[in-house]
């Protein structure tokens, strides 16, 4: 998304009433930095699917997951961080929110050091446990131990980016991205397509954009060029502050781990029905998913630190609009998205699998019924994103991790008994469908005050 599309002022304030042209303004560059973000594997797959092979594009799919489920230890941090920080802003100590945010910056951080040197050490092991064969063997363990190189950034990149959204400075997040997304993409043309590198080549494209996206804030927030409301100041760490942030922010690590584990699943379960074809087409549906979720996640990352200060500053009213405007601007966008995955499935099926006819056929056909859930999924993510700014991160990880864990695991494993494989497209929208009535019963039991129109609202 071309940051002029996206322009909002560089500074933006939590306080005050949030129409949908403000709601849309603040939320814009989080939605663009993600999906600037997510590009990161796409751009990867889609040059060694079409100049390394299906071999090399199947292990970068397969080991993928593993990776993601590190680095979204930064989201935690961050959504979870990001909520408590604007909620102690809200509450009225800035200085407190800047020596939080610094705590949690340092812990993220070492938290990438030294996660990445254990995933170095264990490679060869996490590459069978995700079902690698003799022939994607190497290239997996490749593709993992080049990506630990850039894991300490990308643990920051994925925290930075809601401390953005708290510090007021959207738009820097927006920037930041794509600078990060240009690195990784120039890098994946000069190494995979022009020195023919294959997986190590889109490997070490992804770390550089990973180390730029997660070092150059951390530079930015400790200078005096920071202009926002947030900075890295000197402070040591306190644990109870890291606990508060991180059980705010599992619902996002557990919806992030168990998406993975999830995809993990489906993979072990198209490996033995369909082999390497069905993780190539599976591959390509999750790359137009990430994009799609991104901008549900996006949504629920600019959006996260408004609810949460206007919970520190015990603004009902104002909770109940963003809920109600929330809902209505989510199920618009999940509607376009499904519309759009059913109207393009063929074009960007070829794109990248075009030179097999039934791996082209069989991506359009997983496509169409995959991306059915969309038509809910953003509602659902959005409930979870909601009692975090809450600060109810309980019923928060409750809410994400029954709907992946539970409902999509459940039936990722027993549909395919009963219709085959069109049962494994379909686990993920019968999933949604399940969850939906959950999100329902927990926004009635866990925050009545935001349903009960009883009273009149403010706005």
């Amino acid at each position: 998304m071309p940051a002029a599309l996206i322009y909002t002022p560089m500074n933006i304030e939590l306080a005050g009433h949030y129409d949908y042209h403000r709601i849309m303004r603040s939320v814009l560059p989080s939605i663009g930095m993600v999906l600037v973000t997510s590009i990161y594997s796409i751009v990867d797959g889609f040059f060694v699917a079409n100049f390394a092979g299906k071999t090399g594009f199947a292990a970068i799919n397969l080991t993928f997951p593993a990776i993601m489920m590190i680095g979204s230890l930064g989201l935690m941090i961050g959504t979870g961080g990001a909520a408590l920080v604007a909620k102690i802003k809200g509450e009225g100590y800035p200085e407190k929110a800047n020596r939080v945010f610094t705590m949690l910056v340092q812990f993220g951080l070492s938290l990438g050091l030294l996660l990445g040197i254990l995933l170095t050490l264990a490679a060869p092991w996490v590459a069978r446990w995700l079902g690698a064969d003799e022939p994607m063997m190497e290239e997996c363990v490749t593709y993992l131990r080049l990506n630990m190189i850039g894991m300490p950034g990308f643990v920051l990149q994925c925290a930075f980016q809601s401390f953005y959204m708290a510090a007021e400075r959207p738009q820097l997040g927006t920037l930041m991205s794509i600078v990060a997304g240009v690195t990784n993409i120039l890098l994946d043309a000069l190494l995979v397509w022009a020195l023919g590198m294959g997986v190590t080549g889109a490997a070490i494209a992804t770390a550089a954009g990973c180390t730029v996206g997660g070092l150059f804030p951390l530079y930015y927030f400790s200078s005096r060029r920071n202009k926002g409301s947030l900075r890295i100041i000197p402070t040591r760490i306190l644990w109870p502050y890291i606990g508060k942030a991180c059980s705010n922010g599992l619902s996002e690590y557990v919806s992030s781990i168990s998406m993975n584990i999830v995809t993990m699943c489906y993979n072990l379960q198209l490996m033995h029905y369909l082999g390497e074809d069905g993780v190539s087409a599976y591959g390509v549906v999750m790359y137009i998913a990430f994009i799609f979720a991104a901008v549900f996640i996006g949504y629920n990352i600019g959006i996260t630190p408004i609810i949460g200060y206007h919970y520190g500053a015990e603004d009902i009213g104002e909770q109940r609009s963003l809920l109600r405007k929330s809902l209505g601007i989510i199920a618009v966008l999940g509607v376009l998205m499904a519309g759009s995955a059913e109207a393009f499935a063929g074009p960007i099926a070829r794109v990248f699998v075009g030179y097999d006819i039934e791996l082209t056929a069989l991506t359009i056909r997983a496509m169409r019924l995959y991306m059915l859930a969309f038509l809910i999924t953003g509602i659902n993510m959005f409930v979870s994103a909601l009692f975090t700014g809450l600060n109810n991160g309980v019923v928060s990880a409750v809410a994400s991790f029954t709907r992946t864990l539970v409902f999509e695991l459940a039936c990722v494993w027993l549909l395919p008994s009963l219709f085959g494989i069109d049962g494994i497209w379909c686990s993920w929208p019968l999933a949604e469908l399940l969850a939906l009535v959950l999100s329902a019963v927990l926004v009635g039991r866990f925050a009545p005050q935001l349903v009960n129109t009883s009273k009149k609202n403010k706005y």
